[in-house]
């Protein structure tokens, strides 16, 4: 089964039993991020110095990515020449990307929402796994990558070098210390000895990343002051 960038990045982040996302702030700018990274690798979107052009709208199939490019095209054709900047683009998104991703790993079975009430007056959502296919096929192909040296491809290499740019090793191997795996994440997030096409996808995951911390600055910056 075929799955996103961000939706793979949510199965990483939901405990498989509570449904409970981990480093949940992080996680939902990395979600935001990989959406953005693969329209921009599917060639619907082009980075250029933080700042976002829609090329293509030709939808891709998948329906998270579809909506996106659509909302995306519309913010950025109500910005004025110049001024769609990626930070700005994913500061607005990251409101409803995790949910839609979870969403759709819901409509795929891949999880199952439940709702309760916390204290019995908050309302909450949670996601447990209903399949865990995907996330095992995920979980091998990241510890061939990172554990055993094997080359990834260009997605794996994509979603590694997300991963290190938001420091959520832990939820790739959340048994291991970080200083054990955290070189060989470098080394594929660095794109070095790698397939030009690697080496396309990673630079396109730096261009994002540096989207992303200047997104994560600057709402910090905000909630400051």
């Amino acid at each position: 089964m075929y799955v996103t960038l961000a939706e793979e990045l949510m199965l990483l982040s939901l405990d498989d039993e509570s449904g409970v996302a981990k480093d949940s702030a992080t996680a939902a700018w990395a979600v935001t991020g990989g959406i953005l990274a693969e329209l921009v690798l599917a060639e619907r979107v082009a980075l250029d110095d933080g700042r976002l052009t829609v090329t293509d709208r030709t939808p891709t199939g998948e329906p998270l990515l579809d909506g996106r490019l659509a909302r995306l095209d519309a913010w950025v054709a109500g910005r004025r020449a110049g001024r769609a900047k990626a930070a700005d683009w994913l500061t607005k998104d990251r409101s409803t990307a995790v949910a839609d991703a979870v969403g759709r790993l819901c409509e795929r079975g891949l999880v199952v929402e439940e709702r309760r009430r916390a204290l019995g007056i908050f309302p909450v959502r949670r996601y447990p796994e209903a399949d865990g296919s995907v996330e095992r096929e995920l979980r091998e192909r990241l510890a061939a990558t990172v554990l055993h040296g094997v080359e990834p491809d260009v997605r794996t290499a994509t979603l590694v070098a997300l991963l290190h740019g938001t420091r959520l090793h832990r939820l790739a191997f959340p048994e291991l210390p970080r200083r054990k795996v955290e070189p060989r994440f470098a080394e594929i997030a660095a794109g070095d000895g790698a397939a030009e096409s690697v080496r396309q996808a990673i630079r396109t995951m730096q261009l994002t990343m540096a989207a992303v911390i200047a997104a994560t600055s600057a709402a910090t910056t905000a909630a400051s002051a």
